[in-house]
């Protein structure tokens, strides 16, 4: 799977990619239409602390794309809601295949 990152008013870091990549490849080895991500990291200002640090991440793969976008205190956060929702949408995708 091919990811890319990119980083919006955040300095780009290796540690983040690779904790990212680790989540992505196990939604892979269970999805495996999953062709790749784009993963986007963007700072929010705002006066609310819990909030701010906002990770998008787009999955490509055959039909419509998947989306998903989380914004809290920290970007490790922000990312394993992300990653609930995307696991939640594939699993639903599945499901309909399934059906047909």
């Amino acid at each position: 799977m091919n990811i890319n990152f990119e980083y919006h008013e955040v300095a780009a870091s290796p540690r983040l990619e690779a904790f990212v990549a680790e989540k992505l490849n196990k939604l892979e080895s269970k999805y495996d239409a999953i062709v790749g991500a784009d993963v986007y990291f963007k700072k929010e200002n705002t006066s609310n602390p819990e909030v701010g640090k906002i990770c998008s991440v787009r999955l490509a793969m055959p039909g419509p794309t998947i989306f998903a976008e989380t914004s809290t205190a920290s970007f490790e956060a922000s990312v394993a809601k992300v990653i609930t929702e995307l696991r939640s949408q594939l699993q639903k995708r599945k499901e309909k295949l399934k059906a047909h």
